[in-house]
């Protein structure tokens, strides 16, 4: 029975029905970055009056994965050609071709491939022979594969810290502040009126950047950037995502 069954039967959505003094027994090891999952599940079961037999209790793990002396016997018993251990990190593939050698397997029938690779089988020997485009396909709404990794980041960044977003009118002859700046926020937790502080920083700046010359909007929104994130990152200690927008008439 998977976690997920178990899971509805915590949660009474399930055709068992846990009842006191029933036993449910756990026999796999938490999988890292699982474990409040799992102890969620153990505290449902327990709550109905299961007596939860798991890991951290008893010895009941059960792996699901062959143990070395495992892996030896079945090469001797099967004396494979070719070997492509799959399934783990490079330690464990590494390892598992190291143990495939010692049965006699040669090392150059023996091959380790990553995602993407191209493997061939001609003349009785594998062999990698090139590479492909593979890695993660994102499927959000109806879209699939539009979604990058960077745009992951943004929405993580704005789900956790919120944006802030500020607007300000330069002069383009003489580059000084013409209008705001306007700052607004969005789930920051940072009131709109506590921005009046750093308001005075971000004019500094601009008149320091057009003393200096610099009168191009991408570096004043840069310069911007830089310092209302100085600022809320002194003052509060958080990394709101921060979208400038400076406007030249």
């Amino acid at each position: 029975m998977c976690i997920r069954d178990r899971s509805r039967m915590a949660n009474r959505d399930h055709q068992i029905r846990i009842v006191q003094g029933d036993t449910v027994i756990l026999a796999s090891s938490l999988i890292p970055g699982n474990e409040n999952a799992v102890y969620r599940v153990i505290n449902g079961l327990t709550r109905w009056g299961a007596n939860v037999v798991h890991k951290g209790n008893a010895r009941v793990h059960v792996s699901g994965h062959a143990s070395a002396g495992e892996l030896l016997y079945f090469y001797n018993i099967c004396k494979p050609k070719n070997l492509m251990p799959v399934h783990g990190e490079w330690r464990h593939l590494r390892a598992n071709a190291e143990l495939g050698a010692l049965t006699g397997i040669p090392k150059d029938h023996i091959v380790i491939a990553e995602d993407g690779v191209v493997v061939d089988l001609v003349d009785g020997k594998a062999k990698i022979v090139g590479k492909v485009q593979a890695g993660y396909v994102y499927v959000d709404g109806l879209s699939v594969g539009d979604v990058t990794e960077a745009s992951l980041k943004d929405r993580r960044i704005l789900g956790d810290e919120g944006i802030i977003f500020v607007h300000v009118v330069v002069d383009s002859t003489t580059g000084k502040v013409v209008s705001g700046p306007a700052i607004q926020a969005r789930g920051s937790g940072i009131e709109d009126a506590a921005f009046q502080a750093v308001v005075p920083k971000i004019e500094e700046a601009i008149a320091k950047a057009a003393a200096d010359g610099i009168a191009e909007p991408h570096q004043l929104q840069q310069l911007v950037r830089r310092s209302v994130g100085k600022w809320v990152s002194d003052s509060y200690r958080r990394r709101p995502m921060i979208l400038p927008v400076v406007v030249e008439v």
